[in-house]
């Protein structure tokens, strides 16, 4: 989508977020959007807010790992909090997925978060940072409440709330 819009002549410039604790948003969304040319600024999963409220960001573009048919986002861990700060700050939220990415099967409050490893809160690298005996809870997805959701982009077209209605109907198996 970022290359369509640079294509179309649109003045195209992307804040990626780190995306803790697995990094992919340093690792690979910057380095991917660099490589490619575009002007791409790393900000920390903690500064969105703070970067929302100075008015530097006019959309939000998220990936998504499943969505269910009733409009349901599941994607990498803090999508939900970018999605809440983006409606606070009135900047409309898309998510952009193949088809492929739609479970019209299963109810969105079924779906199985994965956990993931203590160590990737506790450590950096082999260094422990965390006290030894302390709980962690890391859970590698979230979820995306459908009214939180301005459109979900896709092959089959741009879809809008309602989700119930517009997803079965675009997305048929």
């Amino acid at each position: 989508m970022i290359r369509a819009a640079s294509e179309a002549r649109k003045c195209i410039s992307v804040i990626a977020t780190e995306t803790r604790p697995a990094l992919q948003g340093a690792r690979l969304t910057a380095y991917e959007l660099h490589e490619d040319g575009f002007p791409v600024t790393l900000i920390s999963d903690t500064m969105v807010g703070s970067v929302m409220g100075r008015g530097k960001v006019n959309k939000v573009l998220v990936g998504a790992d499943r969505i269910t048919r009733t409009g349901h986002v599941f994607n990498k861990i803090g999508t939900y909090q970018v999605a809440v700060l983006a409606e606070r700050h009135k900047i409309p939220f898309y998510c952009a997925a193949p088809a492929s990415t739609f479970d019209l099967e299963t109810d969105w409050r079924n779906v199985v978060i994965e956990e993931r490893s203590f160590s990737e809160v506790t450590n950096i690298g082999d260094q422990r940072i965390a006290p030894k005996g302390i709980r962690i809870f890391n859970p590698a997805f979230d979820t995306t409440p459908p009214e939180l959701v301005t459109a979900i982009i896709t092959e089959k077209g741009v879809l809008q709330a309602p989700y119930e209605k517009t997803i079965p109907e675009a997305i048929r198996p």
